[in-house]
Protein backbone atom coordinates (compact mmCIF):
# COMPACT_ATOMS: atom_id res chain seq x y z
CA UNK A 1 0.00 0.00 0.00
CA UNK A 2 1.12 3.41 -0.81
CA UNK A 3 -0.91 5.21 1.79
CA UNK A 4 -4.70 6.25 2.95
CA UNK A 5 -5.58 9.04 0.81
CA UNK A 6 -6.30 7.18 -2.36
CA UNK A 7 -8.32 3.84 -0.59
CA UNK A 8 -10.33 7.01 1.57
CA UNK A 9 -11.16 8.14 -2.65
CA UNK A 10 -11.81 5.12 -3.55
CA UNK A 11 -14.48 4.54 -0.38
CA UNK A 12 -16.45 7.84 -0.73
CA UNK A 13 -18.50 7.30 -3.61
CA UNK A 14 -19.43 3.58 -1.81
CA UNK A 15 -20.49 5.35 1.40
CA UNK A 16 -22.93 8.19 -0.61
CA UNK A 17 -24.07 5.10 -3.07
CA UNK A 18 -25.35 3.40 0.42
CA UNK A 19 -26.77 6.99 2.12
CA UNK A 20 -28.29 8.27 -1.17
CA UNK A 21 -32.12 7.07 -0.35
CA UNK A 22 -32.23 8.78 3.04
CA UNK A 23 -30.59 12.09 2.10
CA UNK A 24 -33.27 11.62 -0.83
CA UNK A 25 -35.92 11.56 1.85
CA UNK A 26 -34.25 14.19 4.09
CA UNK A 27 -34.48 16.59 1.13
CA UNK A 28 -38.35 15.83 0.66
CA UNK A 29 -38.95 15.72 4.51
CA UNK A 30 -37.33 19.45 4.32
CA UNK A 31 -38.89 20.54 1.20
CA UNK A 32 -42.36 20.03 2.61
CA UNK A 33 -42.09 21.28 5.73
CA UNK A 34 -40.72 24.57 4.23
CA UNK A 35 -44.03 24.39 2.00
CA UNK A 36 -46.27 24.05 5.22
CA UNK A 37 -44.70 27.36 6.58
CA UNK A 38 -46.17 29.62 4.03
CA UNK A 39 -49.77 27.75 4.12
CA UNK A 40 -53.02 28.71 6.51
CA UNK A 41 -53.11 26.11 9.47
CA UNK A 42 -55.75 23.51 8.29
CA UNK A 43 -58.39 22.20 11.11
CA UNK A 44 -57.64 19.03 12.59
CA UNK A 45 -59.41 15.57 11.26
CA UNK A 46 -62.18 14.94 13.54
CA UNK A 47 -61.42 11.90 15.91
CA UNK A 48 -63.25 8.85 15.14
CA UNK A 49 -63.51 5.95 17.32
CA UNK A 50 -62.67 2.69 15.21
CA UNK A 51 -65.17 0.12 14.84
CA UNK A 52 -63.80 -3.19 16.30
CA UNK A 53 -64.84 -6.29 14.58
CA UNK A 54 -64.26 -9.08 15.74
CA UNK A 55 -63.68 -12.40 13.43
CA UNK A 56 -64.48 -15.82 13.25
CA UNK A 57 -62.60 -18.96 13.31
CA UNK A 58 -62.65 -18.61 8.98
CA UNK A 59 -61.40 -15.20 9.63
CA UNK A 60 -65.33 -13.73 8.94
CA UNK A 61 -67.13 -10.68 10.96
CA UNK A 62 -69.36 -11.92 13.52
CA UNK A 63 -72.65 -9.94 13.62
CA UNK A 64 -72.36 -7.68 16.61
CA UNK A 65 -76.28 -6.98 18.29
CA UNK A 66 -77.69 -4.14 17.67
CA UNK A 67 -77.70 -1.77 20.89
CA UNK A 68 -80.71 -2.15 22.60
CA UNK A 69 -82.73 1.26 22.14
CA UNK A 70 -82.78 3.49 25.26
CA UNK A 71 -85.79 3.48 27.12
CA UNK A 72 -87.64 6.40 27.63
CA UNK A 73 -87.68 8.04 31.09
CA UNK A 74 -91.26 7.36 32.64
CA UNK A 75 -93.53 10.71 32.74
CA UNK A 76 -92.92 12.14 36.13
CA UNK A 77 -95.99 13.98 35.55
CA UNK A 78 -96.31 18.19 35.37
CA UNK A 79 -92.96 18.82 36.82
CA UNK A 80 -91.90 16.96 33.68
CA UNK A 81 -94.21 17.77 31.18
CA UNK A 82 -94.05 21.03 29.39
CA UNK A 83 -97.03 23.32 30.26
CA UNK A 84 -99.65 23.38 28.11
CA UNK A 85 -100.52 26.34 26.98
CA UNK A 86 -103.63 27.22 24.99
CA UNK A 87 -104.25 29.46 22.03
CA UNK A 88 -104.53 32.54 22.94
CA UNK A 89 -108.67 33.62 22.59
CA UNK A 90 -109.35 36.76 20.36
CA UNK A 91 -109.62 39.78 22.36
CA UNK A 92 -112.86 40.95 22.78
CA UNK A 93 -112.95 44.64 21.65
CA UNK A 94 -116.04 46.54 24.06
CA UNK A 95 -117.15 49.53 22.52
CA UNK A 96 -117.79 51.63 25.01
CA UNK A 97 -121.48 51.88 25.70
CA UNK A 98 -123.21 54.94 24.40
CA UNK A 99 -123.63 57.79 26.91
CA UNK A 100 -126.94 57.51 28.36
CA UNK A 101 -129.91 59.43 27.01
CA UNK A 102 -129.90 63.28 28.52
CA UNK A 103 -133.09 63.59 31.42
CA UNK A 104 -136.22 64.67 29.77
CA UNK A 105 -136.39 68.89 29.96
CA UNK A 106 -138.85 70.13 33.14
CA UNK A 107 -141.93 70.19 32.42
CA UNK A 108 -143.23 73.50 30.84
CA UNK A 109 -145.27 75.85 34.36
CA UNK A 110 -148.69 75.39 33.81
CA UNK A 111 -150.13 78.72 31.64
CA UNK A 112 -151.49 80.99 34.54
CA UNK A 113 -154.83 81.40 32.53
CA UNK A 114 -156.87 79.07 30.08
CA UNK A 115 -158.21 81.16 27.27
CA UNK A 116 -161.38 80.44 24.68
CA UNK A 117 -161.65 82.50 21.42
CA UNK A 118 -165.32 83.37 20.20
CA UNK A 119 -166.02 85.23 17.02
CA UNK A 120 -167.94 88.51 16.92
CA UNK A 121 -170.38 86.60 14.76
CA UNK A 122 -171.21 83.91 17.47
CA UNK A 123 -172.38 86.01 20.55
CA UNK A 124 -175.00 89.07 21.08
CA UNK A 125 -174.39 91.40 23.63
CA UNK A 126 -176.91 91.68 26.30
CA UNK A 127 -176.92 95.42 27.73
CA UNK A 128 -178.75 98.30 25.43
CA UNK A 129 -179.78 95.76 22.80
CA UNK A 130 -182.98 96.20 21.09
CA UNK A 131 -185.80 94.35 22.07
CA UNK A 132 -188.40 93.76 19.20
CA UNK A 133 -192.64 91.88 19.30
CA UNK A 134 -192.97 89.16 16.44
CA UNK A 135 -194.35 92.64 14.30
CA UNK A 136 -190.89 94.08 14.51
CA UNK A 137 -192.35 96.72 16.84
CA UNK A 138 -189.39 97.79 19.77
CA UNK A 139 -190.75 97.60 22.92
CA UNK A 140 -187.29 99.02 24.62
CA UNK A 141 -184.37 97.83 25.50
CA UNK A 142 -182.45 95.12 27.27
CA UNK A 143 -180.72 95.97 30.73
CA UNK A 144 -180.31 93.18 32.50
CA UNK A 145 -180.17 89.66 33.23
CA UNK A 146 -181.38 87.50 36.46
CA UNK A 147 -179.79 84.14 37.20
CA UNK A 148 -179.90 81.16 39.81
CA UNK A 149 -177.76 79.34 42.11
CA UNK A 150 -176.75 77.59 39.19
CA UNK A 151 -175.98 80.00 36.92
CA UNK A 152 -178.91 79.72 34.31
CA UNK A 153 -180.67 82.35 33.44
CA UNK A 154 -184.32 82.99 34.67
CA UNK A 155 -185.43 86.26 33.46
CA UNK A 156 -184.74 88.85 31.64
CA UNK A 157 -185.42 92.93 32.52
CA UNK A 158 -186.57 95.27 29.77
CA UNK A 159 -186.73 98.93 30.11
CA UNK A 160 -190.11 99.56 28.17
CA UNK A 161 -189.70 103.10 26.50
CA UNK A 162 -192.62 105.62 27.03
CA UNK A 163 -192.69 109.19 25.13
CA UNK A 164 -188.89 110.95 25.15
CA UNK A 165 -188.12 109.04 28.31
CA UNK A 166 -191.49 109.60 29.63
CA UNK A 167 -193.45 106.63 31.64
CA UNK A 168 -190.42 104.62 31.29
CA UNK A 169 -190.68 101.27 33.64
CA UNK A 170 -188.45 98.10 33.93
CA UNK A 171 -190.38 94.94 33.31
CA UNK A 172 -189.06 91.88 33.43
CA UNK A 173 -189.67 88.62 31.05
CA UNK A 174 -189.08 85.00 31.37
CA UNK A 175 -185.83 84.17 29.61
CA UNK A 176 -187.42 81.02 27.81
CA UNK A 177 -189.39 83.84 25.45
CA UNK A 178 -186.35 85.26 23.94
CA UNK A 179 -184.99 84.99 20.72
CA UNK A 180 -180.85 85.78 19.91
CA UNK A 181 -179.36 86.17 16.83
CA UNK A 182 -175.57 86.43 16.58
CA UNK A 183 -173.96 89.92 15.92
CA UNK A 184 -173.44 92.28 18.07
CA UNK A 185 -176.02 94.74 19.12
CA UNK A 186 -177.11 95.56 15.66
CA UNK A 187 -179.63 92.36 16.30
CA UNK A 188 -182.45 93.17 18.09
CA UNK A 189 -183.60 90.53 20.37
CA UNK A 190 -186.84 88.95 20.19
CA UNK A 191 -189.53 88.33 22.81
CA UNK A 192 -191.64 85.61 20.94
CA UNK A 193 -195.00 86.17 22.77
CA UNK A 194 -198.45 86.34 20.71
CA UNK A 195 -200.25 89.02 20.39
CA UNK A 196 -202.86 89.85 22.81
CA UNK A 197 -203.57 88.44 26.68
CA UNK A 198 -200.40 86.58 27.55
CA UNK A 199 -200.62 83.60 30.37
CA UNK A 200 -199.87 84.65 34.04
CA UNK A 201 -196.46 82.65 33.92
CA UNK A 202 -195.47 84.93 30.77
CA UNK A 203 -196.31 87.84 31.88
CA UNK A 204 -194.04 90.96 33.17
CA UNK A 205 -193.49 91.66 36.18
CA UNK A 206 -192.47 95.01 37.12
CA UNK A 207 -188.96 96.57 38.41
CA UNK A 208 -188.55 99.54 40.29
CA UNK A 209 -186.40 102.29 38.19
CA UNK A 210 -183.86 102.17 40.80
CA UNK A 211 -182.83 98.63 39.34
CA UNK A 212 -183.69 96.33 42.06
CA UNK A 213 -185.86 94.11 41.40
CA UNK A 214 -188.05 90.89 42.72
CA UNK A 215 -184.71 88.55 42.58
CA UNK A 216 -183.76 90.44 45.71
CA UNK A 217 -186.04 89.27 47.57
CA UNK A 218 -186.50 85.61 46.06
CA UNK A 219 -183.55 83.32 47.08
CA UNK A 220 -181.32 81.72 44.57
CA UNK A 221 -181.62 84.76 42.11
CA UNK A 222 -179.06 87.15 41.26
CA UNK A 223 -178.66 90.15 38.93
CA UNK A 224 -175.95 89.82 36.65
CA UNK A 225 -175.51 93.25 35.38
CA UNK A 226 -173.56 95.80 37.61
CA UNK A 227 -173.22 92.93 40.05
CA UNK A 228 -169.45 92.63 41.85
CA UNK A 229 -167.55 89.63 41.00
CA UNK A 230 -165.29 88.47 44.27
CA UNK A 231 -162.73 85.88 44.94
CA UNK A 232 -163.56 83.11 47.12
CA UNK A 233 -161.94 84.73 50.30
CA UNK A 234 -163.80 88.07 49.65
CA UNK A 235 -161.29 90.47 47.95
CA UNK A 236 -162.82 92.01 45.11
CA UNK A 237 -162.29 91.35 40.96
CA UNK A 238 -164.55 93.85 39.20
CA UNK A 239 -167.76 94.46 37.94
CA UNK A 240 -170.50 93.09 35.53
CA UNK A 241 -170.89 95.32 32.56
CA UNK A 242 -172.13 93.03 30.04
CA UNK A 243 -172.88 89.20 29.39
CA UNK A 244 -172.46 87.71 25.76
CA UNK A 245 -174.98 85.09 24.74
CA UNK A 246 -175.01 82.88 21.90
CA UNK A 247 -178.18 82.11 19.43
CA UNK A 248 -179.46 79.03 21.99
CA UNK A 249 -179.48 82.40 24.63
CA UNK A 250 -176.79 80.64 27.01
CA UNK A 251 -174.50 83.11 28.03
CA UNK A 252 -170.65 82.00 26.99
CA UNK A 253 -168.85 85.56 29.26
CA UNK A 254 -169.03 87.71 30.89
CA UNK A 255 -167.22 91.57 30.38
CA UNK A 256 -165.54 92.72 33.65
CA UNK A 257 -164.64 96.17 34.81
CA UNK A 258 -161.19 95.66 36.50
CA UNK A 259 -159.77 98.70 38.62
CA UNK A 260 -163.17 100.97 39.45
CA UNK A 261 -163.75 104.47 37.78
CA UNK A 262 -160.79 106.00 39.62
CA UNK A 263 -158.18 103.48 39.10
CA UNK A 264 -155.62 104.96 36.20
CA UNK A 265 -155.35 101.14 35.18
CA UNK A 266 -159.19 100.42 35.18
CA UNK A 267 -159.61 97.81 32.21
CA UNK A 268 -161.93 95.40 30.79
CA UNK A 269 -161.36 91.90 30.30
CA UNK A 270 -164.21 88.67 29.47
CA UNK A 271 -164.35 86.17 31.78
CA UNK A 272 -166.27 82.73 31.05
CA UNK A 273 -169.19 82.38 32.42
CA UNK A 274 -168.02 78.91 33.03
CA UNK A 275 -165.71 80.02 35.21
CA UNK A 276 -168.34 81.64 37.71
CA UNK A 277 -169.73 80.08 40.60
CA UNK A 278 -172.89 81.73 42.74
CA UNK A 279 -172.56 80.85 46.30
CA UNK A 280 -175.16 81.99 48.90
CA UNK A 281 -175.30 85.72 50.48
CA UNK A 282 -177.88 86.37 53.15
CA UNK A 283 -181.23 85.90 50.41
CA UNK A 284 -179.17 86.66 47.66
CA UNK A 285 -175.94 84.98 45.71
CA UNK A 286 -172.90 86.51 45.32
CA UNK A 287 -170.66 85.81 41.62
CA UNK A 288 -167.40 84.12 42.50
CA UNK A 289 -164.64 83.79 40.14
CA UNK A 290 -160.68 82.32 41.20
CA UNK A 291 -158.72 84.56 39.80
CA UNK A 292 -155.64 85.68 41.14
CA UNK A 293 -154.02 89.16 40.13
CA UNK A 294 -151.26 87.60 38.10
CA UNK A 295 -153.60 86.15 36.28
CA UNK A 296 -155.75 89.28 35.82
CA UNK A 297 -152.89 91.01 34.63
CA UNK A 298 -152.10 88.06 31.70
CA UNK A 299 -156.14 88.55 30.61
CA UNK A 300 -156.10 89.89 27.00
CA UNK A 301 -158.11 93.50 27.40
CA UNK A 302 -161.98 93.30 25.82
CA UNK A 303 -162.25 94.94 22.71
CA UNK A 304 -165.54 95.46 21.03
CA UNK A 305 -164.50 95.21 17.35
CA UNK A 306 -162.68 92.27 18.03
CA UNK A 307 -162.83 88.69 18.45
CA UNK A 308 -163.61 87.59 22.41
CA UNK A 309 -160.82 86.39 24.41
CA UNK A 310 -162.20 84.76 27.20
CA UNK A 311 -160.53 83.83 30.28
CA UNK A 312 -160.90 81.21 33.25
CA UNK A 313 -158.23 79.70 35.70
CA UNK A 314 -156.35 76.81 34.75
CA UNK A 315 -157.69 73.14 35.31
CA UNK A 316 -155.98 72.14 38.41
CA UNK A 317 -157.24 70.44 41.37
CA UNK A 318 -159.29 72.08 43.86
CA UNK A 319 -156.02 72.49 46.63
CA UNK A 320 -154.41 74.27 43.93
CA UNK A 321 -157.10 76.59 42.30
CA UNK A 322 -158.23 77.41 46.35
CA UNK A 323 -154.28 78.90 47.03
CA UNK A 324 -154.53 80.65 43.41
CA UNK A 325 -157.37 82.52 44.52
CA UNK A 326 -156.31 83.10 48.07
CA UNK A 327 -152.94 84.88 46.78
Amino acid sequence: MSGGIPRLAIRFPIFARARAPILAALLATLALSGCSLFRAPQAPAPIVDAAVETLDEDGLPIATPEPASEVEAPDDGASQRKPHREAPRPRVVKRPSPPPPPPPPPPAPPPLIQTRTIERNQVHSLLDSEVRRRDGKVIGRAVDMIADSAGKPNRMIVNLQGFMGIGDRKVSFPWRLFRFTPGGRSQPILLDVPAGELPPADRPKAVSLSGSSHADETPGLMPIVDADVQRGNGTEIGRVVDVLIDRDAQPQAVVLDLGGLVNPDRRTIAASWSALRFAPKDKSLRALLDLSDAQLKASPPYQADKPVIAVSPPAATPASSSAGANR
